[in-house]
C-alpha cells in the first residue's frame, strides 16, 4: 500500500529488492562522470540527480571540448532529476518533444558519454511506456517512476543523457538499466520529457518542486489478492487504481472519492496503473484543477478537484529544514507507541539527498525520539526543533535492535 498525499562511483552497487527472475535494476555508474542535456542557449542543463548528488564541484565539458564550472540550480530526488548552470551564451540546445506522443515500436536515439568515450549515439525502439522498476521508490516512498523503456544501449556515463526521437526532439532523460551484471543487457529506462519539463520549470521558478497530491492511499492492482478485492468490495478484476483510503481535507475527499473507488483517468488521460496515475498527478502543482475519472459500483463518474500540497493547502511551498535534512518521515502509530513504550516519535521511511545521507550512516526504519534536548513526538516537533537549532544531535533507535539508543549528529547549515 502506498501514499499519494501529502559524484562517487557508488552507483554500481546491486539494486536490492529486484523483481526476481535474475533481473536487477541499476543506475548506471558514473566513474565520477555523467551526461546532461543543454535546454537553453544561456547554459541551463538537465541531468540526473544521482549524477551530481554528493559532488563538491561539478564541471561540464561540451562537445567543442570547452570546460566550465557548473552551479547546481536545483535537485529533485523524487524523480532523479537535477538542473545545473554554466556561465556561457549562444549555446546550441535541444528542443522539448512530447513524450505523450511517443509510441511503442518507435525509433529513438540515446545520446551520452558512456564508458569514458566521447559523445556516443545508440539507436533502439521504445519497447514499453510507464514502467515502474522500483529503483527510486526503494529509498523514497514518494518517488515518481513512469519510465520510457527502450532497447537503446545505455552504460556507465549515459545517466542524464538525452533520449531523442527521429526529429531530434528531446523525449526523455536516460536514467537506469535492467541487467543481471551491471552492464547493458537489453533494456534502458528514461524519464519522460513531459514530466522533466514540469520539474525543470519548478526548479527554475521556485528553487524546489511544487509537489501536488491527490490525497489517497491505494493498492497496486497487479499485487491485489482476492482478499484485498473482497475487503474493498470489488467483485472482479479491473483496469485502474483501487482507493483504499482517502485523507481528510484532501483533494480526493473534496472530490467525493471513497474507499473502493477505482480511478481510471486524470484529466482525460487513462491511468490503468499506479505509475501512469502518479506521473499524471506529478505534472501539476498545488492549486491546479484536474478532473478525476473513476468507477463506483460499475458506474463511471468524472469529478473536478483542486490539488493540494503535502500540508493540505494550495500555497507555494518553500524549501525548509526537513528538505535540507533529506528524509521521508511519518509519525509512529498509536499501536507502535504502545508497543515501543514511548510517548511518540518519527520514523524515517526514506532517505533522499541532504544532511542525513551526506553526514550520517542512518538507515531507513530509524525512529527519532529527540532532537537535542527537545522531545520529538511528531513531524512538526522535529521541524520546530531543527528550525531552532539546525546543528543538533538526533537521538532514537532501530526497532530491530531492541530499543538501544543511537545518536547521529547533523548540521543543516552545511546544506544551505
Amino acid at each position: 500500500m502506498q501514499d499519494l498525499f501529502g559524484g562517487d562511483d557508488d552507483f554500481w552497487d546491486e539494486f536490492q529488492g529486484n523483481r526476481g527472475g535474475g533481473r536487477q535494476y541499476y543506475i548506471p555508474g558514473q566513474m565520477a562522470s555523467g551526461s546532461g542535456v543543454l535546454i537553453s542557449d544561456d547554459g541551463y542543463i538537465v541531468t540526473n540527480n544521482h549524477v551530481v548528488d554528493g559532488a563538491d564541484e561539478v564541471s561540464v565539458t561540451l562537445a567543442n571540448n570547452k570546460t566550465y564550472q557548473a552551479k547546481i540550480v536545483g535537485i529533485d530526488p523524487n524523480t532523479d532529476l537535477a538542473v545545473i548552470k554554466i556561465d556561457a551564451k549562444n549555446l546550441p540546445y535541444l528542443l522539448y518533444g512530447n513524450s505523450d506522443e511517443v509510441s511503442v515500436g518507435q525509433w529513438v536515439l540515446a545520446i551520452g558519454y558512456p564508458l569514458n568515450l566521447d559523445a556516443t549515439v545508440t539507436a533502439g525502439i521504445v519497447s514499453a511506456k510507464s514502467r515502474s522498476i522500483g529503483i527510486n521508490t526503494a529509498n523514497n516512498r514518494r518517488a515518481i517512476e513512469s519510465f520510457i523503456q527502450t532497447d537503446a544501449a545505455v552504460n556507465q556515463g549515459n545517466s542524464g543523457g538525452a533520449l531523442v526521437n527521429t526529429a531530434g526532439q528531446l523525449v526523455g532523460i536516460n536514467a537506469a538499466i535492467a541487467s543481471p551484471t551491471g552492464a547493458y543487457a537489453g533494456y534502458s529506462y528514461a524519464i519522460p520529457v513531459n514530466l522533466v519539463k514540469k520539474i525543470v520549470n519548478d526548479l527554475l521558478q521556485y528553487g524546489n518542486v511544487q509537489r501536488a497530491y491527490l490525497g489517497i492511499n491505494y493498492i497496486d492492482p497487479s499485487n491485489m489478492t482476492e482478499r484485498d478485492r473482497q475487503d474493498l468490495g470489488l467483485d472482479r478484476d479491473f483496469n485502474g487504481v483501487a482507493v483504499s483510503n482517502v485523507t481528510s481535507s484532501s483533494a480526493a475527499q473534496q472530490a467525493g472519492l471513497q474507499r473502493g473507488d477505482i480511478i481510471t483517468g486524470i484529466n482525460g488521460v487513462t491511468t490503468p496503473t499506479i505509475s501512469e496515475m502518479t506521473e499524471q498527478v506529478a505534472r501539476y502543482k498545488p492549486g491546479d484543477k484536474i478532473t478525476v475519472s473513476y468507477l463506483r459500483n460499475d458506474k463511471a463518474y468524472t469529478v473536478t478537484t483542486t490539488l493540494k500540497n503535502a500540508n493540505g493547502t494550495t500555497d507555494i511551498v518553500k524549501a525548509g529544514v526537513l528538505d535540507y535534512l533529506g528524509a521521508d518521515l511519518e509519525p509512529l502509530s498509536e499501536r507502535e507507541i504502545a508497543s515501543y513504550g514511548v510517548d511518540g516519535g518519527v520514523r524515517v521511511i526514506g532517505i533522499t539527498t541532504g544532511a542525513l545521507k551526506k553526514q550520517t550512516d542512518m538507515k531507513k526504519s530509524f525512529v527519532i525520539l529527540k532532537a537535542g534536548d527537545i522531545k520529538v513526538k511528531n513531524v512538526d516537533d522535529l521541524k520546530k526543533a531543527l528550525e531552532k537549532n539546525g546543528s543538533t544531535q538526533l537521538i532514537g533507535f532501530y526497532p530491530s535492535l531492541g530499543g538501544r539508543l543511537v545518536y547521529y549528529n547533523v548540521d543543516l547549515s552545511q546544506e544551505l
